[in-house]
């Protein structure tokens, strides 16, 4: 068996990516910056302002922690959208094949109403976003919305005898739903909408235990900020002379817990409003569906507060 040295391989050779053509790099790299330019898009301000006000302001009560995905500790968006996305594909799957139109309108139909709850998942997240994600997030809304109006088309023409522009319907709106899907996938994985903002920390901080500053630096009551490394610490000192030590970058967006209200035995993020409890770091209110990452403490002989995260690695 012969091995090639560095010097001897072809450039691009083995290089996921680059060896796929010029004209399909190209067209890749087009369609990144399309959906990036979507986030930059400051036009479209005029109508995400008016629309989060509005979805803000719905009287949805506790279903709205449900619709977030508190009770399942991740969005509920994602799951939901698999229900119309899998009937609308069967439906299309059907209508290639003779005789399966009536089963094939069933699934168009299923789709459309299955859409309605996934849609309120999706701009009950969508409305406690930040800037860029809101603009990337209206126009991936108003694909998908395209879809459901187009399938809802298609499921009445299906039902007044004209298969064909049924057919033709359904496949326009795939496409929007595909369409719809890729910019969900950039908003969910480039853009880090939904994703728990305190994950790494386990690979971050170091097992064991580690000092983070006097006892006396804490003033009772209030909440301070100190680094551990790469990573900023909420602590707050009890009045009993109890400390509660988490993470302090949100896990909904990052925001900085230090700088909201301290209630009730909770923290408030000053940024979207999520409550965590300080015992224990659970997520009780908010958009958040992750907890914080909550750390043991212990005072050294001389006073100095020692903090470690279980599960350190």
């Amino acid at each position: 068996m012969r091995f090639l040295s560095a010097k001897s391989v072809p450039a691009g050779a083995g290089s996921p990516g680059r060896g796929d053509g010029v004209g399909g790099g190209v067209r890749a790299e087009t369609l990144l910056k399309a959906l990036d330019a979507l986030g930059e898009a400051k036009r479209l301000d005029k109508i995400t302002g008016p629309l989060q006000k509005a979805v803000r302001a719905l009287p949805l009560g506790p279903y709205r922690g449900v619709l977030q995905g508190r009770p399942i500790g991740h969005p509920l968006h994602p799951v939901l959208v698999q229900v119309p996305i899998g009937a609308w594909t069967s439906a299309a799957v059907l209508d290639l094949l003779p005789g399966a139109g009536r089963n094939a309108r069933f699934l168009v139909g299923m789709g459309v109403v299955s859409a309605v709850p996934a849609a309120w998942a999706g701009w009950v997240d969508w409305a406690e976003q930040p800037e860029r994600q809101l603009r990337t997030g209206v126009v991936h809304a108003a694909s998908n919305g395209a879809a459901i109006a187009l399938y809802a088309g298609s499921w009445v023409v299906r039902g007044r005898g004209r298969p064909v522009l049924g057919r033709l319907l359904g496949f326009a709106g795939l496409t929007m739903a595909s369409v719809g899907g890729m910019i969900g996938g950039h908003l969910a994985y480039r853009q880090a909408v939904g994703a728990n903002k305190t994950e790494p920390v386990d690979h971050l901080v170091e097992p064991g235990w580690h000092p983070v500053g006097s006892a006396e630096d804490f003033p009772a009551g209030q909440s301070a900020r100190r680094m551990l490394g790469e990573v900023p610490l909420l602590v707050v000192r009890e009045a009993d002379g109890g400390f509660h030590v988490l993470v302090d970058r949100c896990s909904h967006m990052a925001g900085p817990l230090s700088e909201g209200k301290i209630a009730d035995g909770c923290v408030e993020c000053p940024w979207h409003g999520s409550v965590f409890r300080l015992s224990d770091g659970r997520n009780v209110g908010g958009p958040a569906t992750a907890p914080q990452p909550t750390f043991e403490t212990r005072l050294t002989g001389k006073g100095v507060l020692e903090v470690r995260l279980p599960g350190a690695v």
